[in-house]
């Protein structure tokens, strides 16, 4: 599978994404672990996290596997997330759900990371969320220390605007990699609003959250949509889902999926989307039928 450089670690160009790995009727570690092989057998080698996943009970799952299986963590990339604060798990005494990131909060909550997943080193962190009251100087100090005490191989965000981006790499010397937004033919502001522009003028590759739509693309599809993507699909040998993240993959700015399900059939076939072939036009045929009008 293609590799994307981000600043000094090497991704897989789709991602396992570890969101609903609670949700599961079987949270074993045997089981965690045969997700994470299906995964390896495609070439998937990167798999994201967040401390708030699964009601801050996620990371400790992928942990148990990897205590099970110690050198399964040499052979993945580990991307988590930090900074939202929700009144439940281990922040259940908090009165609302805020954002942190304070200097005592980043360090803590890569502390609790590493303990959870049982590792000495996150690959990527990402700030998870903008903080509007975010000292930019402390976050950034904070983020510099992590790389340079070797707890964080390299730093990025989630869900930034650039002028976010712009104001936090202002205070550091580490660069910021990534950053992990919404994109999907649900989602598709960014493509227009310069989000991917900033990124791609950068040279900086983003990661996409929720690529499906997070089950919407499929249950909203406006008509003709729904049919394009499943004849696209059945002429490639695979199905709709990836059509969609093909789609993404299409673009010049280098976008990096993530996706996440718990089943093992469909986990094997997270691949399938780079065997899809897409050209100009029928990037833009699906974008037609995704807004329901075509472009100007």
């Amino acid at each position: 599978m293609e590799r994307v450089t981000l600043g000094p670690i090497t991704m897989s160009r789709l991602v396992y994404g570890m969101w609903r790995l609670g949700d599961d009727a079987d949270t074993s570690a045997a089981h965690v672990q045969a997700k994470v092989e299906a995964c390896l057998a495609q070439g998937i080698t990167t798999m994201d996290q967040a401390d708030i996943y699964g009601g801050y009970a996620a990371e400790a799952l992928l942990g148990a596997a990897l205590r099970a299986a110690p050198g399964l963590r040499d052979r993945i990339e580990i991307v988590t997330k930090c900074d939202i604060v929700a009144p439940v798990g281990r922040h259940a005494a908090a009165r609302v759900k805020y954002y942190d990131t304070s200097a005592a909060h980043i360090t803590a909550s890569v502390e609790t990371s590493l303990r959870e997943m049982a590792t000495d080193r996150i690959d990527l962190l990402l700030i998870h969320r903008p903080d509007p009251l975010m000292d930019h100087h402390e976050t950034g100090r904070a983020l510099d220390a992590l790389v340079a005490g070797g707890k964080v191989r390299a730093v990025g965000v989630s869900n930034f605007r650039p002028w976010d981006t712009r104001l936090l790499q202002s205070a550091m010397s580490t660069p910021l990699v990534t950053n992990q937004i919404e994109l999907s033919l649900t989602c598709r502001d960014a493509f227009t609003n310069g989000d991917l522009a900033f990124l791609q003028e950068r040279g900086i590759a983003p990661m996409a959250w929720s690529p499906l739509g997070g089950g919407r693309l499929r249950a909203e599809a406006r008509d003709g949509l729904a049919a394009r993507l499943d004849a696209i699909g059945a002429e490639a040998g695979t199905d709709w889902t990836a059509v969609a993240v093909a789609w993404l993959l299409h673009h010049p700015a280098r976008i990096i999926p993530v996706l996440g399900t718990n089943t093992l059939s469909r986990i094997a076939a997270i691949s399938d989307a780079l065997r899809v072939p897409m050209d100009r036009q029928t990037w833009f045929e699906l974008l037609t039928l995704a807004q329901g009008h075509e472009v100007a």
